[in-house]
């Protein structure tokens, strides 16, 4: 296998471009040795390793159904369309190969139908969606609303023509022989290689549990890329929720079924309107928008407790009325389900006394969702893997704190994985400057903004835009781009004004942008070349003390005799500070600077574990030195 990675291999001559990486081959024997042991392995593989190759190639030459998860569904697509046939060809692999996503991301047919027969109170704009994706059904062989064009990603429609989990009429659905997420899971039970993302893969974990037919296949290999994810959304699958959208596609679901199958049962009209109203009532009592906070605090609140009895009441009536048809519309009885199941998690969720659980609430302007949160998944994941005995592999550019992984691994639980860390292939001495600028405003008082875009002006007019400002925060995120806007000539692109993609599509043309941008640009984000030279980072990403999750693991920490500081709060931070420094070096010949505005790298003793964390990068505190850096032609 290692003759595959050889300046003369067959990934060398039939991929142009192909060099070979010592690391990249250190990673595939580890993970060749895995497959055959059916071993656990976590890999920490620096930007430029070339990990993806190094995990293709053992799988497919081992021939073993694989599971390939990976964080994002932009890296799902790309794996899948780029790199698995690349290297497939190359290897002259005759294994069949399939991509499955989550149910949401495939047209429902029998929803398309449902919403064509009532079509409702729609604006013309969605009706017109409408309308194009009736043709459009008629002309996709896999569903995937990602290949659909003709209608934008945020358009209205998408939520009324796809289906989730709870709404899914499954085995009594009409259309069930034409489903495209049925073909889907019919290709993944065929294929020997099937790329998944680790949404679909816990959810699915959780669905297995309660007895329903899984998504997933069974497999001899389980590959993680972008693993650094995979705790905190487990415990998002391994908790519970129960969210205003939910209530709200209920409620519309109640009212197709009496439009269409039981129209002579008015009260479902009058009970969905009353829980739709109830559940709009529910999130004005919790308050201010923009807010994560305490469920447990919250509910002590007179005016809550009433909103929620009320809306408990609503989701009671609404089990009641739809009792009286059952057995006269699958999807009126698919809907007494969910209200069923809706008002047990209801119930769990106002049991705050439960020990071991985060209880935390958080609100969007029109929409809120009630969780309960587990916080260590630690037992849980073990158990995933002890019922299904397979090689286990982790792997991600940033899974290390301090040079040890004992973090990642503690939070999965594990504890018997091989472990092994490989520094980037990148000369980083030459490549980058890292600077910490001297005389920087504290990030939390008043007009801290104005003065940081003052001060960080020269520099990002110097290298003529070409730079992603990545924030800690909203609120700074749209102070700068004000500031920004007010004092720069270059265009100044903002998160949230169009689609992430669509953003960074405009950067690149632009040529002399400037992004302003939090969490979702902080990894996932691929920016090779001269496009982006600066990366400036506003402060040290600590997440919010407020952060009921966050403080509820603190507690539990502390009530384990652990610091919660040094074992929660820092390792988190780091991984988050070497995802976001992970965007401005992605090729050999790329150059930049890295700008952290915190004075705490430097004047507090946990900085030396942040920079330890880091490539080793030459260091400035002067900001002239970097407009210099920036200037000077690239010494080879």
């Amino acid at each position: 296998m290692a003759d595959d990675f050889a300046a003369d291999g067959a990934l060398a001559q039939a991929i142009p471009g192909f060099r070979p990486r010592e690391a990249q081959q250190q990673m595939a024997v580890a993970v060749t040795q895995a497959i055959e042991q059916r071993g656990e392995l976590v890999v920490e593989a620096g930007t430029g390793t070339g990990k993806t190759y190094a995990y293709l190639v053992p799988v497919l030459r081992a021939g073993k159904k694989a599971i390939i998860s990976t964080g994002s569904k932009a890296l799902q697509d790309q794996l899948y369309s780029r790199d698995l046939p690349k290297v497939a060809k190359a290897l002259a692999y005759t294994g069949k190969t399939a991509l499955l996503k989550g149910r949401a991301n495939y047209l429902c047919l029998e929803r398309l139908e449902q919403q064509s027969m009532t079509g409702g109170e729609l604006t013309v704009q969605t009706l017109s969606d409408l309308v194009y994706l009736r043709s459009w059904a008629s002309e996709t062989s896999d569903g995937d609303i990602s290949s659909c064009s003709g209608v934008a990603e945020d358009s209205a429609i998408w939520p009324l023509v796809t289906s989730t989990n709870d709404n899914c009429l499954g085995n009594d659905c009409p259309l069930y022989k034409e489903c495209f997420v049925v073909k889907a899971r019919r290709r993944a039970m065929d294929a020997d290689v099937v790329v998944v993302n680790h949404h679909l893969f816990l959810a699915d974990m959780v669905v297995k549990e309660s007895g329903f037919a899984e998504l997933i296949p069974e497999a001899e290999v389980m590959i993680f890329d972008e693993a650094h994810q995979v705790p905190d959304i487990a415990s998002q699958y391994f908790g519970q929720q129960l969210s205003s959208r939910q209530l709200l596609d209920l409620a519309k679901d109640i009212i197709i079924a009496y439009r269409t199958e039981v129209r002579d049962v008015q009260q479902l009209q009058k009970a969905a309107d009353r829980l739709a109203q109830s559940a709009q009532d529910f999130r004005l009592a919790l308050g201010d928008p923009g807010f994560r906070g305490n469920l447990r605090e919250i509910l002590n609140d007179r005016d809550v407790q009433r909103a929620l009895t009320l809306l408990d009441d609503a989701l009671e009536l609404c089990y009641d009325v739809a009792k009286m048809s059952l057995g006269r519309s699958a999807l009126l009885d698919a809907a007494f389900e969910r209200a069923s199941q809706y008002r047990n998690r209801l119930k769990r969720l106002k049991n705050i006394s439960e020990p071991g659980f985060s209880y935390w609430y958080e609100c969007t302007s029109r929409h809120f969702v009630l969780a309960l949160t587990p916080l260590s998944v630690a037992e849980r994941f073990r158990e995933v893997i002890a019922e299904r005995p397979a090689a286990w592999i982790f792997t991600s550019a940033t899974l290390a704190v301090n040079e040890r992984m004992t973090h990642f691994m503690d939070r999965l639980g594990v504890h018997q994985a091989q472990s092994m860390i490989l520094n980037s292939p990148f000369d980083y001495a030459r490549q980058a400057l890292l600077c910490v600028p001297r005389d920087l405003p504290s990030p939390n008082q008043p007009g801290g903004a104005k003065q940081l875009a003052r001060r960080l002006l020269p520099l990002i007019e110097a290298n003529n835009g070409r730079c992603f400002f990545l924030c800690t925060s909203h609120q700074m995120m749209r102070a700068l781009a004000e500031e920004f806007r007010a004092s720069l000539t270059l265009p100044v692109l903002l998160q949230g004004e169009t689609g992430k993609a669509q953003l960074l599509k405009q950067f690149i043309e632009a040529g002399n942008a400037l992004l302003v941008a939090t969490s979702s640009f902080w990894e996932g984000v691929d920016v090779p070349g001269d496009a982006l030279s600066l990366v400036i980072i506003d402060k040290l990403p600590f997440t919010s003390p407020d952060d009921p999750l966050l403080k509820a693991r603190m507690e539990d920490c502390r009530l384990r005799g652990g610091d919660p500081f040094d074992e929660v709060q820092l390792p988190d931070a780091v991984i988050t500070l070497k995802q976001g420094v992970g965007r401005l070096i992605r090729d050999v010949d790329d150059r930049g600077v890295l700008v952290i505005c915190d004075n705490r790298l430097v004047m507090r003793p946990y900085g030396a574990v942040f920079l330890n964390s880091l490539p080793p990068t030459p260091r400035t505190r002067d900001l002239q030195q970097a407009v210099s850096f920036l200037h000077r032609p690239d010494e080879k």
